[in-house]
Parts: structure tokens; sequence; C-alpha cells
């Protein structure tokens, strides 16, 4: 198969750009844009069109802060509600067999982000694996996260878990077109990163996503992230508090209000309630009993999600980087006891005391990242292997300006050698004090075991499944290794705790 620039997909004719020895389509529809009554419904099928689509170019950012749609210095995407698109890459060469596909799925607290970041390209993914790249956009924050089913009306019905319906339809997409591109349907791995990690485990737990990806890999997932029904109605009546919307005027205010209000009243109401409760972040999916039946640790440790090969790991420094730059965690000692207060003093002496140094700051900041990332990813490692392949990672390595920096392996950083992003400029920039051929070492590593998952279900020989009996984790550093349950005392300190309710 050779990838043309002229693609026909089930929609219409679209257009892409050759650039090297790949070819990339850019904002490409998988759903009808959610706008005027589509504004908080399900996603509906795209209208075809005729005569040839120009896919050279990105559209717009999912709607969100100007901030969270940076793509470069002092350059931003513009957003909007009409964003629901997604992004092919593929090898110019010819092969005579489907190709693997690899789905991406941006983080950003489920509030920011975009597909279009240079780092999510996926070229050098697609050339070293011979294999096809995705990445889409879906809905955030207020139009994707916030449930405001309960305010519909029979002509003005709204519906939930608007940005997980949005990831099912992308997979849908792939399904039905992804063959025209020389990617094999029957082999579609889901990976993410952060909040984007958090939707790939959410997707386990979606009946409707049964069938669509056959793999997955959920980097620093904060994997019990989920709204009870209950919950969910408390928060949205809050937003529509800061929104000023009146009780029995809120489907007119959500229809007519514009997106920027909307977004800004949603983000208010989400400032205040990560400041009363550290920790509980309340725009993720909702277990509404209905599109999401359990939530997505609970299926996962029960057996009901979906049962593919899982690969499933953290950053050692998870909280650095917010600490540092985003400071909403529960990265200081006040902000832990906050959200610990339901577990008791006991259990918080407990956390504590597994942290040598604590309350000193570099020791809070672990505590912080640990438990939003690292505390809920083990309970989800734990509860995937009783029921499916699984493999465990932690990545600790941090080239020495970002030790320097005081962040180290950090949230997020792991994402540069998955995307093979150590020859870019900020790759260069990243290792201009040191550890450069650590990071071109560590990128081998990463993509060599990412693609062979993605080609066979497996990754390297040389990474044994996690168990619940040996807890078999690879420790990706320099030099790499195998650890049998690394830091067993923090684990066995947060065994129980989970993120409590709003209510």
């Amino acid at each position: 198969m050779v990838a043309s620039t002229d693609i026909t997909t089930a929609d219409g004719v679209v257009r892409g750009h050759r650039g090297g020895r790949v070819v990339r389509w850019r904002s490409l529809p998988y759903a009808a844009p959610p706008v005027g009554d589509l504004r908080f419904r399900a996603p509906r099928p795209v209208r075809p069109w005729s005569g040839v689509r120009e896919a050279t170019a990105f559209g717009f950012a999912s709607e969100q802060h100007r901030a969270g749609a940076r793509i470069g210095p002092r350059q931003y995407q513009p957003t909007s509600e009409d964003s629901l698109t997604l992004n092919v890459t593929a090898p110019v060469e010819f092969s005579t067999t489907p190709r693997p596909v690899l789905v991406f799925i941006h983080g950003g607290g489920y509030l920011m982000g975009t597909s279009a970041l240079r780092l999510y390209s996926g070229s050098r993914l697609a050339l070293r694996g011979d294999a096809i790249v995705v990445s889409l956009n879906y809905r955030l924050g207020a139009f994707g996260y916030v449930d405001f089913s309960e305010f519909g009306t029979p002509d003005r019905p709204f519906e939930s878990n608007l940005g997980l319906r949005d990831q099912v339809a992308a997979l849908q997409w792939v399904q039905r077109n992804i063959a025209a591109f020389g990617g094999d349907p029957g082999n579609v791995t889901v990976f993410g990163e952060s909040a984007g990690a958090h939707a790939v485990l959410s997707l386990l737990a979606t009946p409707a996503a049964a069938g669509l990806f056959h793999r997955g890999i959920a980097q620093s997932a904060p994997a019990d992230w989920a709204m009870t029904a209950e919950d969910a109605r408390a928060f949205a009546r809050r937003c529509l508090d800061a929104l000023g919307a009146e009780p029995g005027d809120a489907a007119r205010a959500l229809t007519d209000s514009s997106a920027n209000d909307i977004r800004k009243a949603v983000d208010r109401t989400i400032g205040a309630v990560l400041r009363e409760r550290p920790g509980l972040f309340p725009a993720c999916p909702v277990v509404d009993g209905d599109y999401l039946p359990q939530a997505p640790i609970d299926a996962i440790t029960d057996g009901t999600a979906h049962r593919v090969p899982l690969i499933i790991g953290t950053c050692r420094d998870e909280g650095t980087l917010f600490a540092k730059f985003a400071d909403k965690l529960p990265t200081r000692p006040e902000r832990l006891h906050a959200a610990l207060a339901d577990f008791g003093a006991d259990v918080e002496s407990r956390v504590v005391a597994s942290y040598p140094g604590y309350p000193r700051p570099k020791a809070a900041i672990r505590a912080g990242g640990d438990y939003v990332f690292w505390r809920p990813s083990v309970t989800a490692m734990e509860g995937h292997s009783r029921y499916a392949p699984t493999y465990a990672y932690r990545y600790d390595f941090a080239p020495r300006g970002l030790r320097l920096a005081g962040i180290g392996a950090t949230h997020a950083t792991d994402l540069i050698p998955v995307f093979g992003a150590a020859d870019s400029p900020f790759g260069r920039t990243l290792t201009a004090a040191g550890g450069r051929r650590g990071l071109l070492a560590v990128t081998r590593l990463f993509q060599d075991n990412w693609l062979e998952f993605a080609r066979a279900g497996t990754p390297l020989p040389s990474w044994p499944a996690y168990t619940e009996e040996r807890r078999t984790t690879l420790v990706i550093d320099e030099p790499v290794r195998v650890e049998n349950d690394p830091d067993r005392v923090k684990r066995l300190a947060w065994q129980g705790i989970r993120v409590p309710t709003l209510t």
C-alpha cells in the first residue's frame, strides 16, 4: 500500500501533504461540529462532501483558555467548539501488509491541550515502527466534562460524558477509514498521557468502545478520577450559578451563552473545588449508569473492563512540574492534609511517614505527585493484571538540565522519548548541559517497546509482565533495570486510599 496524498474516506476525498518520508493529513473531521443545537449533545456523523477536502493545515483546538492551546513560542492555535478532528501520519513507502495503528490522546487535565502540538506529530514514531499514527482532539472542560444532562428539556436535551463519547467516535472513524491510509483496523493501540492516559483507562471501562482498540498504553494516569452522578449534578449546578443562570432557565442559558462565558464560569468553579478539596478534579468522566456504568478504576479491578493488553506507568518525579509551574495539586503539606482528611489521622500519619524528610518541600512534592498519579496507577496495575497481560514501568531518566532545574523526571517528560524528540530543537536544548546519549538510549528503549507492543501485544522479552505476586516493573533510566515491587513501603502506605467524593 502506498500512502498517497489523496485518500477516499467514507465521507469524501481528503488531500494531505507529503513532507520528507511521511504524509500527513490534518484536522480530518470525525464527527459533525457540536455547535448550535448540537452543543452538549453526543457526537453526530460527519456530513459527506463532494470534491477534494484539503487536509494540509490544522483547524481549531477545542474550546479552552488561550494558554492551553499554545503550540510554540508566542504561537497559539485558535480555539472553537468546532474542533472534532483528528490527524493521520503515515510512511510514504510502499507496504504489502496493513500497518499497526497507534492512536494518541493528549493530556491537559481534560481542560486544555491540542493534537496540533508539534511533539505529537508522530512522524518519527511512524517511520521507526512502520506504523500509522493518529492524534485527535476531543471536547474539553465545560463542553466535554461537565454533566449538564439534568438541565436538558424534551426540546433541548443534553447528554453526559461528551469528551469520552468523542474519543469513541474517533475510534469508530479509525475502524471505518484507517485501511484507506494503509492501517490495520484489527490492530489498534490507544495511548495517552496524563488525562489522555485516564482516557485510555476510561475507554477500557466504556461498553461502546468494545472492539474499537486492541491494546492500551497509559502514561501517568490519574487512574481513579471519576465523578459520581450525584457529585456531577452538584458540580454542574455550581457551574450554572457561576454563569449566572436561573434554575428554570438553565437550558436557554447553556444554549445561548457564548462559549467563552460558559468556559470561564466552569474554570472558576473548578478552581474553587480544587481549593476546597485538593486532589479532587471535578472535570472528568461521570459514572452515569449508562454510557459509563462504573468508575474506570472499579471496572478495571473487578474485571468488567475490556481485557486487552496494557502498559501502564508513571514518572518518578510527577509532582515537581506542578509545584513549579501549576500549583494546584496536593504538593504542600496543608493540601495533602486536606486531601487525606476523609481517611483519618492514622492513615495520614502512615502515608507521610513513608516519605523521609516530610514535611520538607521535596518530600511533600513527591507525596503529592504520588497521590494523584502513582497511587491509583498501582491499583490499576494490580486490577488489570488479574485479567489481562499488564506491563508496568517507572520513568526515572532526567538529563542534567532537568535535574539542575529541580524538576527531574517529572510529569510528561516521558513523552519526549516516546515521540522521538531528542533530535528536535527542544530535545537539543534539554540536553545542552549533558545527557544526550542517555536520552537517545532511552528513546530507543521506549520506541522499541511501544512499537513491539503495538505490533504483537507484548513489549520486548526483556520486560516481564506485572503480577500481584512479584510486581515486576521496568525502571527506565541509564541504565535500565527491572525491579520487583519498587517503593514497597510507599505502596503499602497508600493502600486503600481513593480520591474522595465532592458531596
